[in-house]
Protein backbone atom coordinates (compact mmCIF):
# COMPACT_ATOMS: atom_id res chain seq x y z
CA UNK A 1 0.00 0.00 0.00
CA UNK A 2 1.43 3.40 -1.04
CA UNK A 3 2.40 5.71 1.80
CA UNK A 4 0.18 8.74 2.23
CA UNK A 5 1.84 12.12 1.81
CA UNK A 6 2.12 14.13 5.01
CA UNK A 7 -0.44 16.90 5.48
CA UNK A 8 0.39 20.44 6.51
CA UNK A 9 -2.04 20.18 9.40
CA UNK A 10 0.12 17.36 10.83
CA UNK A 11 3.19 19.58 11.10
CA UNK A 12 4.38 21.40 14.20
CA UNK A 13 2.37 24.61 14.85
CA UNK A 14 5.54 26.72 14.85
CA UNK A 15 6.44 25.41 11.40
CA UNK A 16 2.94 26.21 10.15
CA UNK A 17 3.19 29.68 11.68
CA UNK A 18 6.51 30.37 9.96
CA UNK A 19 5.16 29.04 6.68
CA UNK A 20 2.08 31.24 6.94
CA UNK A 21 4.18 34.34 7.63
CA UNK A 22 6.39 33.61 4.61
CA UNK A 23 3.37 33.22 2.34
CA UNK A 24 1.88 36.48 3.60
CA UNK A 25 5.23 38.13 2.86
CA UNK A 26 5.22 36.62 -0.64
CA UNK A 27 1.72 37.91 -1.39
CA UNK A 28 2.66 41.30 0.05
CA UNK A 29 5.64 41.34 -2.28
CA UNK A 30 3.37 40.81 -5.27
CA UNK A 31 1.19 43.70 -4.12
CA UNK A 32 4.24 45.95 -3.90
CA UNK A 33 5.39 44.68 -7.33
CA UNK A 34 2.04 45.74 -8.75
CA UNK A 35 2.44 49.20 -7.22
CA UNK A 36 5.96 49.42 -8.65
CA UNK A 37 4.76 48.46 -12.13
CA UNK A 38 1.98 51.03 -11.92
CA UNK A 39 4.40 53.77 -10.85
CA UNK A 40 6.94 52.72 -13.46
CA UNK A 41 4.60 52.58 -16.45
CA UNK A 42 1.84 55.09 -15.72
CA UNK A 43 1.64 58.47 -17.43
CA UNK A 44 3.70 57.36 -20.40
CA UNK A 45 0.74 58.47 -22.52
CA UNK A 46 0.37 61.76 -20.67
CA UNK A 47 -2.81 60.68 -18.88
CA UNK A 48 -3.13 60.03 -15.15
CA UNK A 49 -3.20 56.43 -13.98
CA UNK A 50 -2.03 53.22 -15.58
CA UNK A 51 -3.72 52.55 -18.92
CA UNK A 52 -3.43 49.88 -21.58
CA UNK A 53 -1.74 52.49 -23.76
CA UNK A 54 1.01 52.85 -21.14
CA UNK A 55 1.61 49.09 -21.18
CA UNK A 56 1.38 48.92 -24.97
CA UNK A 57 3.95 51.68 -25.22
CA UNK A 58 6.34 50.00 -22.79
CA UNK A 59 6.41 46.69 -24.64
CA UNK A 60 5.45 47.43 -28.25
CA UNK A 61 5.65 51.17 -28.72
CA UNK A 62 2.72 53.37 -29.65
CA UNK A 63 1.81 56.90 -30.61
CA UNK A 64 -0.47 58.24 -27.90
CA UNK A 65 -2.92 60.79 -29.35
CA UNK A 66 -3.01 64.16 -27.63
CA UNK A 67 -5.79 64.43 -25.01
CA UNK A 68 -7.17 67.47 -26.82
CA UNK A 69 -7.34 65.51 -30.07
CA UNK A 70 -9.22 62.68 -28.36
CA UNK A 71 -11.70 65.13 -26.84
CA UNK A 72 -12.37 66.95 -30.11
CA UNK A 73 -12.82 63.69 -32.01
CA UNK A 74 -15.35 62.57 -29.38
CA UNK A 75 -17.45 65.62 -30.16
CA UNK A 76 -16.28 67.90 -27.36
CA UNK A 77 -17.26 70.65 -27.02
CA UNK A 78 -20.81 70.23 -28.22
CA UNK A 79 -21.87 72.90 -30.64
CA UNK A 80 -18.43 73.56 -32.11
CA UNK A 81 -18.82 74.45 -35.80
CA UNK A 82 -17.75 71.58 -38.00
CA UNK A 83 -15.30 73.78 -39.88
CA UNK A 84 -13.58 74.71 -36.60
CA UNK A 85 -13.47 71.06 -35.50
CA UNK A 86 -11.95 69.99 -38.81
CA UNK A 87 -9.33 72.74 -38.64
CA UNK A 88 -8.32 71.85 -35.09
CA UNK A 89 -8.05 68.14 -35.94
CA UNK A 90 -5.87 68.98 -38.93
CA UNK A 91 -3.65 71.12 -36.71
CA UNK A 92 -3.40 68.51 -33.93
CA UNK A 93 -2.56 65.69 -36.36
CA UNK A 94 0.07 67.70 -38.20
CA UNK A 95 3.73 68.14 -37.37
CA UNK A 96 3.59 71.90 -36.66
CA UNK A 97 1.53 72.04 -33.49
CA UNK A 98 3.69 74.63 -31.75
CA UNK A 99 4.68 76.51 -34.89
CA UNK A 100 1.11 76.96 -36.18
CA UNK A 101 -0.61 77.65 -32.87
CA UNK A 102 -0.58 81.40 -33.47
CA UNK A 103 0.23 81.41 -37.18
CA UNK A 104 -1.64 84.39 -38.65
CA UNK A 105 -1.16 82.97 -42.15
CA UNK A 106 -3.86 80.41 -41.29
CA UNK A 107 -6.46 83.14 -41.11
CA UNK A 108 -9.76 81.97 -39.64
CA UNK A 109 -8.22 78.54 -39.00
CA UNK A 110 -5.57 79.81 -36.58
CA UNK A 111 -5.73 77.43 -33.60
CA UNK A 112 -5.21 80.12 -30.97
CA UNK A 113 -8.37 81.92 -32.07
CA UNK A 114 -10.39 78.70 -32.47
CA UNK A 115 -9.49 77.60 -28.93
CA UNK A 116 -10.31 81.06 -27.55
CA UNK A 117 -13.73 81.06 -29.20
CA UNK A 118 -14.73 77.42 -28.56
CA UNK A 119 -12.88 76.40 -25.38
CA UNK A 120 -11.72 79.32 -23.25
CA UNK A 121 -15.06 80.02 -21.57
CA UNK A 122 -14.90 76.65 -19.78
CA UNK A 123 -11.15 76.09 -19.70
CA UNK A 124 -10.00 79.21 -17.89
CA UNK A 125 -8.59 79.43 -14.41
CA UNK A 126 -11.39 81.72 -13.30
CA UNK A 127 -14.16 80.08 -15.35
CA UNK A 128 -17.54 80.05 -13.59
CA UNK A 129 -19.94 79.07 -16.39
CA UNK A 130 -21.93 75.85 -16.07
CA UNK A 131 -19.78 72.86 -16.96
CA UNK A 132 -16.55 74.81 -16.54
CA UNK A 133 -13.33 72.86 -16.02
CA UNK A 134 -10.76 75.31 -14.63
CA UNK A 135 -8.53 72.38 -13.60
CA UNK A 136 -7.54 72.11 -17.29
CA UNK A 137 -6.91 75.69 -18.41
CA UNK A 138 -6.25 76.52 -22.05
CA UNK A 139 -5.41 80.21 -21.64
CA UNK A 140 -1.70 80.23 -22.50
CA UNK A 141 0.45 78.40 -25.06
CA UNK A 142 2.07 76.19 -22.41
CA UNK A 143 -1.40 75.17 -21.19
CA UNK A 144 -2.41 74.17 -24.69
CA UNK A 145 0.81 72.40 -25.66
CA UNK A 146 0.60 70.21 -22.55
CA UNK A 147 -2.53 68.54 -23.99
CA UNK A 148 -2.12 69.19 -27.71
CA UNK A 149 1.02 67.26 -28.62
CA UNK A 150 0.77 63.55 -29.37
CA UNK A 151 3.51 61.44 -27.83
CA UNK A 152 5.46 58.57 -29.28
CA UNK A 153 6.12 56.02 -26.54
CA UNK A 154 9.32 54.11 -27.26
CA UNK A 155 9.26 50.49 -26.03
CA UNK A 156 11.87 48.83 -23.87
CA UNK A 157 14.72 47.34 -25.87
CA UNK A 158 15.13 43.60 -26.31
CA UNK A 159 18.22 43.84 -24.10
CA UNK A 160 16.13 45.20 -21.22
CA UNK A 161 13.45 42.56 -21.81
CA UNK A 162 16.09 39.83 -21.82
CA UNK A 163 17.53 41.09 -18.54
CA UNK A 164 14.07 41.17 -16.97
CA UNK A 165 13.10 37.69 -18.18
CA UNK A 166 16.50 36.31 -17.18
CA UNK A 167 15.83 37.39 -13.60
CA UNK A 168 12.10 36.88 -13.27
CA UNK A 169 11.11 33.84 -15.34
CA UNK A 170 13.21 31.29 -13.38
CA UNK A 171 12.40 32.79 -9.97
CA UNK A 172 8.68 33.06 -10.68
CA UNK A 173 8.62 29.50 -11.97
CA UNK A 174 10.35 28.32 -8.81
CA UNK A 175 7.83 30.19 -6.64
CA UNK A 176 4.98 28.44 -8.43
CA UNK A 177 6.66 25.04 -8.07
CA UNK A 178 7.11 25.56 -4.31
CA UNK A 179 3.60 26.89 -3.67
CA UNK A 180 2.15 24.09 -5.81
CA UNK A 181 4.10 21.54 -3.76
CA UNK A 182 2.70 22.99 -0.56
CA UNK A 183 -0.84 23.00 -1.97
CA UNK A 184 -0.50 19.28 -2.76
CA UNK A 185 0.03 18.69 0.97
CA UNK A 186 -3.26 20.36 1.89
CA UNK A 187 -6.65 18.72 2.24
CA UNK A 188 -7.91 20.53 -0.85
CA UNK A 189 -9.30 18.50 -3.78
CA UNK A 190 -6.52 17.52 -6.17
CA UNK A 191 -8.52 18.76 -9.14
CA UNK A 192 -8.87 22.24 -7.65
CA UNK A 193 -5.16 22.50 -6.89
CA UNK A 194 -4.22 21.15 -10.31
CA UNK A 195 -6.52 23.58 -12.08
CA UNK A 196 -5.11 26.63 -10.29
CA UNK A 197 -1.54 25.45 -10.89
CA UNK A 198 -2.24 24.89 -14.60
CA UNK A 199 -3.82 28.32 -15.07
CA UNK A 200 -0.93 29.99 -13.22
CA UNK A 201 1.69 28.12 -15.24
CA UNK A 202 0.05 28.95 -18.57
CA UNK A 203 -0.28 32.56 -17.44
CA UNK A 204 3.42 32.78 -16.63
CA UNK A 205 4.35 31.27 -19.99
CA UNK A 206 2.02 33.68 -21.83
CA UNK A 207 3.46 36.63 -19.90
CA UNK A 208 7.07 35.61 -20.61
CA UNK A 209 6.57 34.82 -24.30
CA UNK A 210 4.40 37.92 -24.72
CA UNK A 211 7.13 40.17 -23.37
CA UNK A 212 9.71 38.72 -25.75
CA UNK A 213 7.63 38.91 -28.96
CA UNK A 214 5.70 42.09 -28.13
CA UNK A 215 8.11 44.29 -30.10
CA UNK A 216 6.82 42.76 -33.33
CA UNK A 217 3.26 41.88 -32.34
CA UNK A 218 1.05 44.38 -30.54
CA UNK A 219 -1.44 41.61 -29.69
CA UNK A 220 1.19 40.02 -27.45
CA UNK A 221 0.65 42.83 -24.95
CA UNK A 222 -2.75 41.33 -24.12
CA UNK A 223 -0.99 38.05 -23.32
CA UNK A 224 1.29 39.96 -20.94
CA UNK A 225 -1.63 41.56 -19.12
CA UNK A 226 -3.88 38.49 -18.95
CA UNK A 227 -1.00 36.11 -18.26
CA UNK A 228 0.41 38.31 -15.52
CA UNK A 229 -2.95 38.50 -13.76
CA UNK A 230 -3.46 34.73 -14.13
CA UNK A 231 -0.07 33.91 -12.64
CA UNK A 232 -0.16 36.40 -9.79
CA UNK A 233 -3.76 35.65 -8.98
CA UNK A 234 -3.17 31.89 -9.06
CA UNK A 235 -0.10 31.98 -6.84
CA UNK A 236 -1.80 34.33 -4.38
CA UNK A 237 -4.92 32.15 -4.27
CA UNK A 238 -2.87 29.02 -3.64
CA UNK A 239 -0.99 30.84 -0.89
CA UNK A 240 -4.22 31.87 0.83
CA UNK A 241 -5.58 28.32 0.56
CA UNK A 242 -2.38 26.89 2.04
CA UNK A 243 -2.60 29.26 5.00
CA UNK A 244 -6.25 28.38 5.58
CA UNK A 245 -5.48 24.68 5.44
CA UNK A 246 -2.68 25.11 7.98
CA UNK A 247 -5.12 26.41 10.56
CA UNK A 248 -8.48 24.91 9.63
CA UNK A 249 -9.44 22.40 12.35
CA UNK A 250 -9.23 18.73 11.60
CA UNK A 251 -12.43 16.87 10.89
CA UNK A 252 -13.49 14.89 13.95
CA UNK A 253 -12.47 11.26 13.83
CA UNK A 254 -15.33 8.82 13.11
CA UNK A 255 -16.82 7.24 16.20
CA UNK A 256 -15.20 3.92 17.07
CA UNK A 257 -12.07 4.57 14.99
CA UNK A 258 -8.79 3.47 16.48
Amino acid sequence: MAARLPRLIDLNPLFRLGLSVLIVTLIGGYVVSGIHLKNHHENRDGRPGLTLTDIMGAYHGVVSPAPMLDAIRRGHPEGMPEADRTALIAWLTGDRVQEDYDNFDLGDAMPEDLIAVNCASCHARDATVEGAYPELPLEYPDDVFAVAISQEIVPNSQEIKAASLHAHAPSMSLVLIVIAGLAVLTRLPAGLVGGIVAVSAVGLLADSVGQWVSAGYAEAVYAIVVGGFAYTGGVSLLGVLVILDCWYPRAPAPAGSA
